[in-house]
């Protein structure tokens, strides 16, 4: 059944989207129609101790009907507060934010009826089971004789046999699938994911993006914020890249992939890394990995790793990462593709 009975779009403009994007979670623009969701101009400055603090600066971004779209950032760029503002949680300071053209500040209502929100953290409700939670929450949104896709998202997000269990009994990773289902009870036709498999098992993320997918695929605008980017490299058709409260990159993600010059030098090793490349180096446990510009900077590792006696297995020569991407838009050896006049300096 989907999510298909929420109020979203006209028929015909769903059909030429989908025509463009179905199944590849980029979305397409279509003169003429609205985006899924716009953040136009927005600034948000809190007031702290030591003085003001800009947590975001001037963001525009468009989110098209039906995207999978990723929006990515070290700690502290302003994701959360982007969403926070995006959910109605907080106030942007300048600028607005519409939802399928509803302004979340002047038409809350509205606005929150089509969003689907999965906070970062875990918050349940312990005097309630799990069917009772989501009963209550489509409550709050006016759904009633909801049951069937209660039934749906239970058996979907592997929570079938939990049904009738006391939030306050769940594991941190049954608590997040709630969450998960209870952003999707009033079925919204756009779901926002705030750092949704931090901190869980491998079995959760699996399940939770194959039902996500889904949704995509059936026409659902997805926002997704990740420190995992190998989830947002398979999963996102475009990635907008936060710093320090601006946007720096912003590209479908086959494009900022381009982007990466040279290759990257893979291998394994118990060893020290001589200095000449300990501070090249990302290292991950016995992983490490070298960027390089050409193969005559591969051979020239690979050289300095001979004459300090480092022995090396499962070595591999492979292209840029989103990972690679990310470390060298926010190191600045990047060339970002925002004009200048909007790139954090």
């Amino acid at each position: 059944s989907g999510l298909c009975g929420a109020p979203t779009m006209p028929e015909d403009a769903r059909v030429l989207l989908g025509a463009g994007r179905r199944g590849t979670g980029q979305g397409r623009k279509i003169e003429g129609f609205m985006p899924a969701v716009s953040f136009q101009a927005v600034s948000k400055t809190f007031v702290t101790p030591k003085g003001p603090f800009q947590a975001l600066n001037q963001v525009n971004l468009d989110i098209e009907e039906g995207e999978f779209f990723g929006l990515l950032g070290p700690n502290g760029a302003g994701k959360t507060t982007l969403i926070s503002i995006l959910a109605g949680l907080a106030r942007a300071t300048q600028g607005r934010v519409l939802v399928q053209g509803s302004d979340v500040q002047a038409h809350f209502a509205q606005a929150r009826r089509k969003l689907g929100v999965v906070p970062q953290e875990l918050v349940f409700d312990p005097f309630f089971n799990v069917r009772e939670a989501l009963r209550f929450q489509s409550g709050y949104f006016g759904v009633k004789n909801n049951d069937a896709w209660i039934d749906e998202l239970l058996a979907n997000l592997g929570l079938s046999d939990k049904a009738n269990a006391n939030m306050r009994q769940l594991s941190g990773g049954m608590k997040r699938r709630v969450l998960v289902a209870q952003a999707l009870v009033h079925k919204p036709p756009i779901i926002v994911l705030d750092e949704p498999t931090a901190g869980v098992d491998v079995e959760l993320r699996q399940t939770l993006w194959h039902f996500i997918a889904r949704l995509n695929k059936e026409g659902h605008t997805v926002l997704l914020t990740t420190h995992y980017l190998e989830e947002a490299e398979a999963l996102c058709g475009r990635i907008a890249m936060l710093k320090a409260g601006r946007v720096v990159a912003l590209d479908r993600t086959s494009e900022l992939l381009k982007t990466a010059s040279g290759s990257v030098l893979q291998f394994k090793t118990d060893a020290l890394l001589p200095p000449a490349l300990d501070h090249l180096a990302r290292v991950t446990g016995r992983i490490v990995q070298l960027p390089a510009r050409d193969a005559a900077e591969i051979e020239n590792h690979l050289a300095t790793l001979r004459v300090a006696g480092v022995e090396v297995q499962d070595m591999e020569i492979r292209r840029p990462d989103l990972e690679d991407v990310f470390l060298q838009v926010m190191s600045g050896t990047s060339a970002s593709n925002i004009p200048l006049s909007e790139v954090a300096l």
